[in-house]
């Protein structure tokens, strides 16, 4: 089963990783540490809360302004 991993820079260093499928979460010094860890957290998850088969979840990124223009939004 293929499952989706999101990593991003921990602030004490490392990886954090991301299962969005299941919600489960970890950590590793590198990548592939991050992604093992991953794998069998989530692996424990799936053996006690399976999930339907669902298909790959759409990923995509956005971007919010550094400063907001706060012109637009209506006062009291």
């Amino acid at each position: 089963m293929e499952m989706t991993a999101v990593l991003t820079h921990a602030e004490e260093g490392g990886f954090t990783a991301l299962n969005p499928e299941t919600g489960t979460t970890t950590q590793g010094e590198t990548v592939e540490e991050a992604v093992d860890n991953l794998r069998e957290a989530t692996a424990l998850y799936l053996s006690e809360f399976p999930l339907p088969s669902m298909g790959h979840p759409l990923v995509t990124m956005f971007t919010i302004p550094s400063t907001p223009d706060s012109s637009h939004i209506a006062h009291a």
